[in-house]
């Protein structure tokens, strides 16, 4: 009986183990019919799964007989899920599966700052986007402007520029604001005489998607995007009309207001931006100097839409700022009675105006044409000096735009124009400027392969009083899998002599002495970024996408401002500015969960006259970190961590390392309510906890580098709701 029993089990044993099936299956973008390296196939029911490898194939082995459900997953794409009954007809080809890209993430990175209509992943010159969620949770740190928002990216860094009046400007991979373009739909409305107070300026509401470019990027723009260039694009009006409010208060006794409105009604549609934000005297460290000034700013953006035909369209735009800034002693600022008090006051007036028009010459080919129109009016008041002036700059363009099978060029031309007049101040040595700038240009995106993609560009612009300067770019996109992309590009800059510099800034335009285009030439650069890009997907629920960035731009006879006895005065010693570095991103996703992690690395060196030295106020080591937890259109609540490595001053000491930690949180109530609460820098991070802001007196400070937060923590919440 045992004998028969033994026998019995053997023969059960085998035929559970002949049941059992090998099962392969090949995965395939849809669109380009190349393989998906990395994705994944799950037997839900067994937890049983594998990765396609180098030509897409996944093997599953010892998948016992029944009925189960397959799972298809690629980060990207849309999941497939189809059941298969085991053991499988046998066949010696291997089950092929579809990938259809994931269509809503597609349409929220198309590329706008290159002139084409391309998603991210086709574009030769490395773009980086803020767009959909990350932009609303960022927006949520500081509804009244988007210095927190380009702050928290890597590579770029916001340097404050006033210790009392919270000024402050933008620095791509080490180098001063004066080298980043800082444009709104294309168009280059923030400049010159604004400076620090641009970023401060601009409310992120009616934002669809912010746009970095790192590196030069003047074949498109033109001087000053030596280092790169940031693009704010506007939201467009929907067939469905919306009308969002936001109001936002802190424990800083702040306040911001914002509404959002757009419509499209047959050929005309309009969008309404309006907001109002007030800042209260704040000084946490209680020495008797406000970390945020008192401040109210009022800013209303109408725009109209008319869409002519089905070929043509124009959208005009008007643009409306008005902000009264004051900073310096806070007792003078509350009102009380002070002997000899320090203060800085800012008075601001800004009209822009923005046309575009669209014409659909062929089914390939499109005219545009725009304009812009900027009129900005400041005042800087100090005890015992006033400087005010009044800037007009303005921008015109026509271009062309045709796309072939595999190629698209775009060529066209611009004219530039900038006009300082000073109205208070040196009356004796005026700070005044005309600069008017010729320009033409054209770019070819060719796909070389399905492998590569070459973009090539050539500028020629022309300048009364600095000469001609011939702009090449080239950039590469070399993609042997879907998982990985390689990007190399390079090409020339320029940057146009001015007084408007963070140093000047810092002085406001205080004794500066003017430039003399006769003594000065045009700062000149040349770059190069190589760019890895990796993403896998590791398991069923778990992903990351890796991105490496390796930079290097050299600026040849950069404009310093020096001290010339009781005044300071520019000059242009033979020398250079070189930056170098790496910028790593990580970013993991398992399930609800995702965590950033950025590293950036810059070293930023000037020599002049063979004396070399570090250039002042860089961080050569910054590491960014954000965990989140996010169920989708319900809650999220996330930490983040910043890390800054000790700066260089420009008196010669050094700064301290420092940490940010902040917690924020939005909960959503359906579609049309939600509530946030952050915890900005709440270990109380301030520079005034570990160093001094100045020397002197408070009637007469001496202000030293500003190179970590004055304000310290704030805690901000408000609701967004959405009435349409």
């Amino acid at each position: 009986m045992l004998k028969y029993l033994l026998v019995g089990i053997l023969l059960f044993a085998s035929n559970c183990v002949f049941s059992q099936t090998t099962y392969k299956a090949k995965i395939i973008d849809k669109d380009s019919g190349t393989p998906l390296v990395g994705a994944t196939i799950l037997v839900k029911e067994i937890s049983l799964g594998a990765v396609s490898d180098e030509n897409g194939i996944v093997t599953i082995q010892e998948i016992p007989a029944g009925n189960y459900t397959l799972d298809i997953r690629f980060l990207g794409y849309e999941t497939q899920k189809v059941n298969r009954t085991f053991p499988l007809e046998t066949s010696d080809k291997p089950e092929v599966f579809y990938l259809e890209h994931a269509h809503e993430e597609m349409e929220v990175l198309v590329v706008r700052s290159n002139r084409s209509s391309r998603v991210i992943e086709d574009v030769p010159t490395r773009v980086e986007i803020i767009a959909g969620e990350e932009l609303s949770e960022k927006g949520n740190m500081k509804p009244g402007d988007i210095r927190m928002l380009l702050n928290e990216s890597t590579g770029i860094q916001t340097q404050q520029t006033s210790a009392t009046s919270y000024n402050s400007s933008i620095r791509i991979q080490g180098l001063d604001g004066k080298y980043t373009q800082l444009l709104r739909d294309g168009l280059p409305l923030y400049a010159g005489y604004s400076s620090g107070l641009s970023l401060m300026q601009i409310a992120p509401l009616d934002l669809a998607q912010v746009e970095v470019i790192k590196g030069a990027s003047s074949t498109l723009y033109g001087g000053g995007a030596i280092a790169g260039l940031v693009n704010l694009i506007s939201k467009t009006p929907e067939d469905k009309p919306e009308l969002s409010i936001m109001l936002n208060g802190t424990s800083a006794l702040g306040l911001d207001a914002s509404a959002y409105y757009a419509a499209k009604k047959g050929k005309i549609g309009t969008t309404i931006f309006t907001s109002y934000n007030k800042g209260t005297a704040y000084d946490p460290a209680e020495i008797g100097l406000t970390a945020i000034p008192k401040f109210d700013r009022f800013t209303i953006n109408p725009k109209l839409f008319w869409y002519m035909n089905s070929q043509s369209s124009l959208v005009l735009g008007l643009n409306l700022m008005q902000e009264d800034r004051l900073g310096g002693n806070i007792d003078f600022i509350e009102g009380e009675s002070m002997i000899n008090p320090y203060f800085e006051k800012n008075t601001t007036d800004r009209i822009s105006t923005s046309l575009n028009y669209q014409n659909q010459l062929s089914e390939t080919s499109q005219l545009t044409v725009k304009n812009s129109l900027s009129f900005y009016d400041r005042s800087i008041e100090v005890p015992d000096f006033l400087f005010s002036g009044k800037q007009f700059s303005s921008f015109s363009e026509v271009n062309i735009n045709t796309q072939g099978e595999n190629s698209e060029w775009i060529g066209g031309l611009n004219l530039w124009t900038d006009q300082f007049t000073q109205k208070e101040g040196n009356e004796a040595l005026p700070l005044d400027y005309t600069l008017n700038t010729y320009g033409v240009f054209i770019q070819n995106l060719w796909n070389v392969s399905e492998q590569w993609t070459l973009e090539s560009g050539f500028r020629l612009d022309y300048q009364k009083d600095y000469g001609a300067f011939p702009l090449p770019k080239i950039s590469a996109m070399f993609k042997p899998s879907d998982a990985l992309t390689f990007r190399l590009g390079g090409g020339l800059g320029y940057k146009s002599p001015t007084v408007f510099t963070e140093d000047a800034e810092r002085n406001q335009f205080q004794n500066i002495l003017p430039i003399d285009p006769k003594l000065f030439e045009a700062e000149k650069s040349a770059g190069t970024n190589l760019d890895i890009n990796y993403k896998v997907a590791i398991g069923d629920e778990l992903s990351l996408v890796a991105n490496t960035l390796f930079f290097y731009t050299r600026i040849q006879n950069p404009l310093l401002l020096t001290p010339a006895g009781s005044n300071y005065e520019f000059q242009q010693p033979q020398g250079s500015l070189e930056t170098q570095g790496v910028e790593v991103n990580m970013k993991w996703n398992y399930k609800d969960f995702k965590l950033f992690v950025g590293y950036t690395f810059a070293d930023v060196q000037q020599q002049y006259n063979d004396i070399k030295s570090t250039y002042p106020l860089v961080a050569k080591h910054r590491i960014n970190n954000v965990l989140m937890y996010e169920k989708h259109e319900n809650f999220w609540i996330g930490l983040e961590a910043y890390y800054f490595s000790p700066q260089q001053l420009n008196d010669g000491k050094s700064g301290k390392s420092y940490w940010i930690v902040g917690l924020m949180s939005e909960k959503k109530f359906g579609e049309k309510f939600s509530i946030f609460l952050n915890f900005e820098n709440f270990l109380d991070t301030r520079q005034t906890r570990f160093d001094t802001i100045y020397t002197g007196s408070l009637s007469n400070p001496e202000f030293r580098d500003i190179y970590a937060p004055v304000d310290g923590f704030v805690i901000n919440g408000g609701i967004k709701f959405r009435l349409l």
